[in-house]
């Protein structure tokens, strides 16, 4: 068995594509560079242009832009098995900026490095190609939330969401996850600020639906949450390997 049989990245991968041994230990390679970094501590700045990515292995991350008058405005938040700064690598600059929420652990990928692995693996870069069409449509969802769903739905759908991805890397489930985001994240997330974001919590826990308190995030009432929130996950395309041997 490969180091990387059950990384986050080859369990999301797996979603689109059947890994064979070759391409796992391509992807093994891609692990080599393993680096740590704090809370607070930016991975890659707007407007850099160095020719690195990073595939996050432990903890959590936000992407975010800011504003000309100084605020900030996430994009999304990276989990285990995500890519961070793809986009730096083959447009050659960064749009946003990526910090972690946690302390996080993380593989560096040079560029020449991505771009030899694609070269040997047409499959790997295949599904690679899939994983970044599928951030793709989460952003779109996340605006469509801020342009059309009200406070409540936002809340709902973004919940689900994150619920969903964790559990493509083993990491949640229909009963809840682990999650490590302050109001502060969410209100930045959700064009919300912390006291409105504060209201809709208590208003879903008390209408049973759903309890984010001490970290986590429980699902008191999935079937109801998601009429809420009106949630589809289709666009996350987890129902199984388009790509097979």
């Amino acid at each position: 068995m490969h180091e990387n049989d059950e990384s986050p990245l080859t369990r999301k991968l797996a979603a689109f594509v059947a890994l064979s041994d070759a391409e796992l230990s391509v992807l093994e390679r891609l692990h080599q560079r393993r680096r740590s970094f704090k809370v607070g501590t930016d991975l890659v700045h707007q407007g850099q242009s160095d020719r690195a990515a990073y595939i996050l292995s432990e903890g959590w991350v936000c992407s975010y832009k800011i504003q000309p008058d100084g605020t900030r405005q996430i994009v999304d938040f990276q989990i285990p098995g995500d890519f961070l700064g793809l986009r730096s690598v083959l447009l050659r600059t960064s749009d946003h900026s990526f910090e972690p929420v946690v302390d996080i652990r993380a593989a560096e990928v040079l560029a020449a490095d991505l771009l030899e692995a694609f070269a040997q693996t047409p499959r790997l870069a295949t599904a690679i190609l899939w994983a970044a069409s599928r951030d793709e449509a989460m952003v779109v969802e996340h605006l469509v939330g801020l342009g059309r769903r009200d406070a409540d739905a936002r809340m709902a759908h973004f919940l689900l969401e994150l619920g969903s991805r964790l559990a493509l890397v083993g990491m949640g489930g229909r009963a809840g996850y682990d999650c490590p985001l302050t109001q502060y994240h969410l209100a930045d997330a959700l064009g919300l600020s912390a006291v409105h974001v504060n209201r809709v919590l208590r208003q879903l826990r008390e209408r049973g639906l759903v309890t984010f308190r001490n970290g986590r995030v429980t699902f008191d009432d999935y079937a109801a949450l998601i009429d809420l929130a009106d949630f589809d996950p289709a666009y996350l395309d987890q129902s199984g390997p388009l790509l097979k041997w």
